[in-house]
């Protein structure tokens, strides 16, 4: 007996792999995010506990409002710098290649060892930052960048856009290189400037490289944890408590896996909305480019 092969057959892995590895964990999440489940024995429905706990606790309000601060801090300049090194790129081809590849380099060091050279850098005693401040005359400004609440949660945001702006320019030169010649050679004839070129030309056809580079760089940045983690534990004085940092801590610190579902629930549906909203909305400015 033959079998007979049909085209839907070939989605039957991806379907599987998209059922064991994604549906489900998320159903079991939501499952427990109305359990008090601890990780061992029984796991008993407390209905909206856990939710009403969020709801309740200014710190973990707190938590969200500095997960939205970072990741607008974050989004903001990263977006900001891709495009401006981009721009430069595209204007000097003798040195792409070579600019490109230093640019996506720290992309490919893992987050611990980032986070620990940033350490050294902001370090208030032997740090790079501080001795270049004194070395230029302007030794006030000096301190110790991660145990200042005021400056803590900036430092960090530094050291993730320092980290990942090479992937932002190299979505901005791919939509460089999709922009045909000859509307930067009219451009030219008609007497515009390089600036004014970039402004009314470039820039609006770059419309889908920003829904591109936002949307990525808001999810991944909402739901960040490890440079945090690794180089203040949310210190000082919960400057840079992310929603992400309260549900480790919550999971492997106290052992409250129904709270750590609620706070992972709640995460899930700020990152869908959010990325719902900033699509809709930039999709809308692609088409008006258009």
């Amino acid at each position: 007996m033959q079998l007979k092969i049909t085209k839907g057959m070939f989605v039957i892995p991806a379907v599987i792999v998209l059922g064991v590895f994604f549906i489900y964990p998320i159903g079991l999440t939501f499952y427990y995010s109305f359990t008090d489940f601890t990780g061992v024995g029984e796991a008993e429905f407390n209905g909206l506990r856990n939710y009403d706990r969020f709801l309740a606790r200014p710190r973990y309000i707190e938590a969200l409002k500095t997960t939205f601060l970072f990741t607008l801090i974050v989004v903001t300049v990263q977006t900001s710098a891709g495009l401006f090194f981009a721009a430069m790129l595209h204007r000097l081809p003798e040195i792409r290649n070579f600019a490109r590849a230093a640019l996506f380099t720290p992309a490919m060091m893992s987050f611990v060892i980032v986070g620990y050279v940033w350490q050294f850098i902001y370090s208030p005693f032997n740090g790079g930052l501080n001795a270049i401040l004194e070395a230029v005359g302007m030794g006030g400004l000096a301190r110790g960048w991660l145990g200042d609440p005021d400056t803590a949660l900036m430092a960090i945001a530094i050291a993730h856009v320092w980290m990942f702006t090479g992937y932002t320019t190299a979505i901005f030169l791919a939509g460089f290189a999709n922009i045909p010649a000859d509307i930067d050679e009219a451009g030219r004839l008609d007497g515009a400037s390089s600036w004014q070129r970039f402004r009314h030309l470039e820039l609006p056809l770059l419309a889908p490289s920003f829904t591109i580079n936002i949307v990525l760089s808001t999810i991944g940045t909402l739901k960040t944890f490890e440079l945090p983690f690794i180089m203040t534990r949310g210190g000082p004085d919960g400057a840079t408590r992310t929603l992400s940092l309260e549900i480790i801590d919550q999971l492997f610190g106290n052992y409250r896996f129904g709270f750590a579902s609620a706070l992972s629930i709640v995460m899930l549906v700020v990152v869908i909305l959010v990325a719902f909203v900033q699509n809709k909305y930039l999709r809308s400015r692609e088409d008006a480019a258009s």
